[in-house]
């Protein structure tokens, strides 16, 4: 028997368990389920149907909050307004009716700031897990003008990513493992301002600017960070990729928390960061300084092959085996 890792199945065992099973397709569906898609796409002639589901199982505070906002993103990444959601929630007994509410508060919140309608969804008891899990199914409607999905980026294409490296990620280290971050040596200035990120998580203002500025492709940046949303969206275009690792910024609060812990921001979760593919003519980044929005240059899509710039040298690259988050939690339930 294979052992899986903790993490999202990807690449080619996704492909192998999963994708290669679907043998029925659909005409009005114009984005199947495929590696580097996070949305399915349907048409229903005057307008598109985009839907994508995500499980929060990484975080504990403000985990309703995180769920509405991960799911969201990856509708507007296909270049589409949420307007629904249905949350299914799985809860052990040994939760508190009082903690289950909160949950919900949490979740309905979030939505009813996003205009989006709560639709339903599942609620249940269980003694197969520990922590509550939470699964989001939004929906939302995109101007089939306006569709993106992450294989429609090309070759030469320069790659960029919004507000930061490592954003999610670094949010839910500094609110459920303060004690441990401080007995590891990082400020508590850093963590206050990486427990500060909530409002960074929607990438809802990265979609509506770069679909109507010439972006071709967009891959919300989650599990694997950087660098799996870069192989994710090279994966789904048939292409290659230069990782331009010299060119990154690392926020000194990211770059604290990082260093203490011995991680790889750019391998970190990154929800609130989108990645965006677009031709080199096009000066995105003033498009989004006009709107405050900080863009990094980090690569270039090539015709195969993957490799990373480093220190001015290009070297092949591979892309990690999990996520620094996962990499994180398992070594500290290990060792405690």
């Amino acid at each position: 028997m294979i052992l899986l890792e903790i993490g999202k199945l990807a690449g080619d065992n996704l492909k192998k368990v999963i994708l290669d099973k679907i043998e029925h397709f659909r005409s009005d569906v114009i984005v199947p389920a495929g590696v580097g898609e996070d949305s399915a796409v349907v048409d229903l002639g005057d307008y598109l149907l985009v839907v994508s589901s995500d499980p929060i199982t990484g975080a504990e505070k403000n985990a309703g909050f995180i769920a509405v906002n991960v799911s969201c993103n990856d509708i507007a990444a296909a270049g589409a307004e949420p307007f629904g959601i249905q949350v299914v929630l799985l809860l052990p007994p040994s939760l508190g009716e009082e903690h289950a509410e909160l949950l919900m508060d949490e979740i309905v919140e979030t939505a009813k700031s996003m205009e989006i309608e709560v639709l339903g969804g599942h609620t249940e008891i269980t003694d197969l897990i520990q922590k509550p899990m939470i699964t989001v199914t939004a929906l939302g409607k995109a101007k089939k003008e306006e569709l993106t999905s992450s294989s429609a980026a090309e070759i030469g294409d320069d790659l960029y990513i919004s507000k930061g490296i490592g954003i999610e990620g670094s949010y839910i280290l500094a609110n459920d493992y303060q004690d441990y971050l401080i007995d590891k040596g990082v400020s508590q200035e850093s963590i206050d301002k990486a427990s500060g990120y909530l409002d960074l998580l929607s990438v809802i203002p990265e979609s509506r600017i770069a679909r109507k500025n010439g972006v071709k492709a967009m891959h919300d940046v989650t599990e694997g960070g950087v660098y799996g949303a870069i192989e994710e969206m090279a994966a789904a275009s048939g292409l290659g990729y230069v990782i331009e690792a010299d060119n990154f910024k690392i926020k000194a609060e990211v770059k604290d928390i990082c260093n203490k812990l011995n991680i790889d921001p750019a391998g970190l979760i990154s929800s609130g960061s989108m990645l965006m593919a677009v031709a080199p003519d096009i000066d995105l980044e003033s498009v989004f300084s006009k709107n405050n929005i900080e863009l990094i240059k980090v690569g270039r899509l090539i015709e195969n092959g993957s490799y990373i710039e480093k220190n001015g040298e290009k070297e092949e690259f591979s892309l990690p085996d999990e996520d620094e988050l996962w990499k994180f939690i398992k070594n500290v339930t290990q060792t405690t």
